[in-house]
């Protein structure tokens, strides 16, 4: 784990006008580089609505330098990395992050793109139909309707109420016109003046600022130019469905982090807040605020209630009261803590985490400043010197202190001593155990740095019906918030038979998060409170979030969870921890409900079947999910699958999404899911059917030898070398090698699987890779679809 760094980057201007901002993180793995331009979709001429997001889009599309093939996405890709891009209202975001030593090569790629980008009539006609049918989906998504109609209260002529995604209509491509707007708009928006570089990583100021100076040379040099003229919001606040909305036209510089702070505080569950007393008042289960607007000292504060419509007024007046409140209080104590959570965030985060939040240039905390800020957006609402009494400030999260003893830590409530899984490792010892724990403290990974993480999985009677999966998901939400705070992911999973919660990032408090979640889990009942419902989602998401359930053989549900808790059996792996926080998990230990057994079988391997999954969707659009897995859990294929999805993932994208132009959402990748490594090949399409889509993912399957014989030896080394880099140890975060860890677990294998693995890897050849590929064309680990449309016929088994 990265030592701690100074809150503030290092920040200046170059001699050629690009801003940037140096972070030297030592200890990070990777390195990551954040761009944004001062531009987006409101800065375009009127005419031309879609044009800053189209561009975007085709600056990913090759040079003449790097082509598709050769450019920023396959390089990111090839090397494991993160990559992607975002147009708002008045910002165009380039990030990723690579390993160190792929860093220099993926910034050259990023400004040969950004200042030489091809952008040929044939690729801009492809890229239309790329957008149309986003559009398409967006038009048909009720959420991103909803989403859109939030405006609907501001003046008419306010940009936010207008289209700005692009479409067929509006992307007028073959006229003159339009290739002038988009040249001109680029020579406008895409120079040295109009940009931010945000670089972090493990090198020096000196490197990194070498680094940009490179990245600079190749950027058109510009000054900095007045973006599009603001319309005036003029309305105050207005409602629209479940959603308050407050407008502001003249705030202050720092009234974005006053905003962000604001909300922090709104969002919060705790006793004595306005989310908690909605609820006791049964008005509303639930609260999200959120700044969706700000440039140039106009904000617009959404807050999301999950409530009825007619409830609204009582809410507002709730709401009103509970900001009187809050305005009139001391801020010192949560300025304090607010800042205290930012610098944890900031010291778990990645190199992209970070390069994106150095993007943003905010203060860790609320300034000075933004406690003016936040005073004149009070008064601008309209708060007022009295409120009602029973308001008072969330207590201090608990584990951003010293770890304290959780009060009551007395037997799981509905057990006896007679429950094994209740002694501490002491209690057994004392009683002459001789077995090994269930609870594996692995020496797999280093244990001097912050960093570590645990797992802890049980194997229950029954699957969980979802009034009791939203129970227990619901139990967690309010640890879970606390423990993201200080530094802990913190996450829960009813899949199946088999149960996961798992803590990950930096171990000092995870001891009492581990104690707090297993208090919260096992005390849940069937009068706890369920979990608000959820926002609908894609119908590509959809699949891939039911797919882990999927990959297991089906078992009756259950709504007792007292009963599924005692009968239950469970094991763990602990990673990274230091003797210190070990010794701090005794009581957390003597919490876990349940048997301990050391010797439970890995969840049930998929069979050679092929098997369809029908999921029901809201969406009038298709989706299709094709899992491949390996023929067996050995290392060997294991290691060929890898090479594989590497070699597929940049064609499988070419052919579907850009050549057959079948939808917007076009994947493949590597998954490993409860200890089976799997390719799987996703799709949505608002035309091709989803037994169409899977036609076409199994002729690119079939096609997978001839691409592999594309690849020269030289190609294939190169693809093989950048595979094995991935699993260096000064590539791989202690988070990502955790969790290949306990899929290493799950499967069967030895602590030493990563030194395994990259000894397979290393060993690949043509051949072998030639052989997985007719594995998976024989489909000899089975297939698993999961699909929008209902079952096609032999050879697929319609699942039950």
């Amino acid at each position: 784990m990265p030592a701690p760094t100074h809150p503030r980057p290092h920040t200046e201007t170059l001699a050629n006008g690009l801003r940037v901002t140096l972070r030297h993180v030592p200890g990070l793995k990777r390195s990551a580089a954040a761009l944004r331009v001062a531009a987006g979709s409101h800065d375009v001429p009127l005419e031309w609505p879609g044009l800053a997001h189209f561009l975007e889009h085709l600056l990913f599309l090759g040079t003449e330098r790097f082509p598709t093939g050769e450019g920023l996405m396959a390089y990111v890709q090839g090397h494991g990395g993160q990559v992607n891009a975002s147009t708002r209202e008045r910002t165009t975001d380039f990030f990723f992050e690579l390993p160190t030593q792929a860093f220099s090569a993926g910034l050259e790629r990023l400004s040969d793109m950004l200042a030489t980008p091809r952008m040929n009539l044939d690729d801009q006609l492809r890229e239309r139909e790329v957008l149309q049918a986003e559009f398409v989906a967006w038009s048909q998504d009720p959420t991103a309707q909803q989403q859109f109609s939030l405006f609907e209260g501001l003046p008419a002529e306010h940009p936010l109420r207008g289209f700005h995604a692009g479409n067929r209509d509006s992307l007028q491509v073959e006229q003159a016109a339009f290739q002038q707007a988009l040249k001109d708009f680029h020579q406008q928006f895409y120079q040295t003046g109009q940009m931010t570089l945000s670089l972090v990583g493990p090198q020096s100021l000196e490197e990194l600022k070498a680094l940009a100076e490179q990245f600079a040379a190749a950027i058109p040099v510009g000054d900095k130019v007045a973006q599009a003229a603001i319309v005036p919001l003029t309305v105050k606040s207005y409602q629209q469905r479940s959603n308050l909305l407050f407008a502001f036209d003249a705030l202050p510089e720092s009234s974005v982090e006053a905003l962000v702070f604001l909300c922090h505080w709104l969002n919060s569950a705790k006793p004595g807040g306005l989310l908690a007393h909605l609820q006791e008042q049964k008005l509303a289960d639930g609260l999200k605020a959120t700044p969706v607007y700000h440039f140039n000292g106009q904000a617009l504060l959404q807050l999301e209630f999950t409530a009825r419509a007619e409830s609204l007024n009582a809410i507002r007046e709730q709401m009103l009261d509970w900001l009187s409140f809050f305005a009139q209080q001391d801020w010192s104590p949560l300025r304090k803590e607010y800042a205290a959570l930012l610098e944890r965030q900031q010291q778990v985060s990645g190199a992209l985490q970070r390069a994106r939040l150095d993007s943003e240039q905010l203060e860790i905390g609320l300034s000075d400043k933004g406690v003016e800020a936040l005073t004149q957006i009070l008064g601008e609402i309209g708060t007022v010197d009295n409120f009602s009494g029973h308001w008072h400030l969330p207590a201090a999260n608990p584990f951003l202190r010293a770890n304290e003893p959780l009060a009551n830590a007395g037997l799981i409530r509905g057990q006896t001593s007679a429950h094994r899984g209740l002694r501490t490792f002491a209690q057994d010892r004392s009683r002459g155990r001789r077995e090994r724990s269930p609870m594996q403290f692995s020496q797999a990974l280093p244990d001097n740095n912050d960093e570590g993480a645990i797992y802890l999985r049980w194997q229950v009677e029954a699957a969980a019906s979802a009034d009791l999966h939203s129970r227990l998901q619901r139990s967690l939400q309010q640890t879970q918030q606390d423990a993201r705070e200080a530094g802990v992911e913190l996450t829960f999973s009813a899949t199946g038979n088999q149960w996961l919660l798992k803590l990950t990032g930096l171990q000092e408090p995870m001891p009492n998060v581990l104690e707090h979640a297993l208090k919260s889990l096992t005390e849940v009942d069937a009068n706890s409170p369920r979990s608000a419902p959820e926002t609908p989602l894609m119908p590509i998401r959809q699949l891939i979030n039911a797919l882990p359930e999927f990959c297991l053989e089906p078992v009756p549900t259950a709504d007792d969870a007292k009963h599924l808790w005692t009968t239950s059996r469970w094991d763990g792996l602990a990673l990274g921890l230091n003797q210190q926080t070990q010794s701090a998990m005794g009581l957390a230990l003597s919490r876990i409900p349940g048997t301990p057994d050391n010797q439970l079988p890995a969840p049930s391997a998929l069979d050679s079947r092929q098997l369809w999954h029908q999921i029901d969707s809201a969406s009038s659009e298709h989706a299709a999910l094709l899992c491949c897995p390996t023929a067996s859990r050995s290392i060997t294929d294991e290691a060929a699958w890898r090479l594989l999805a590497l070699i597929v993932q940049t064609s499988f994208y070419q052919r579907l999404r850009v050549e057959l132009k079948l939808g917007y959402a076009v994947f493949s990748a590597l998954r490993q899911i409860h200890g089976q490594t799997a390719i799987v090949f996703g799709v949505q399409s608002p035309t091709a059917s989803a037994l169409e889509i899977l036609g076409h993912a199994q002729a690119f399957i079939e096609g997978l030898p001839a691409l592999i014989e594309s690849h020269d030896d030289t190609s294939l080394s190169q693809h093989r070398q950048n595979l094995s880099d991935q699993f260096n140890d000064a590539n791989l975060s202690g988070k990502d090698a955790a969790e290949l860890l306990w899929q290493a677990k799950l499967a069967g294998h030895s602590s030493d699987y990563l030194e395994q693995l990259s000894a397979a890897i290393s060993q690949l050849d043509r051949q072998t890779l030639l052989t997985a590929a007719q594995h998976l064309i024989n489909a000899e680990g089975g297939y698993r679809c999961l699909a929008t449309d209902s079952a096609p016929g032999a050879p697929w088994q319609a699942a039950n």
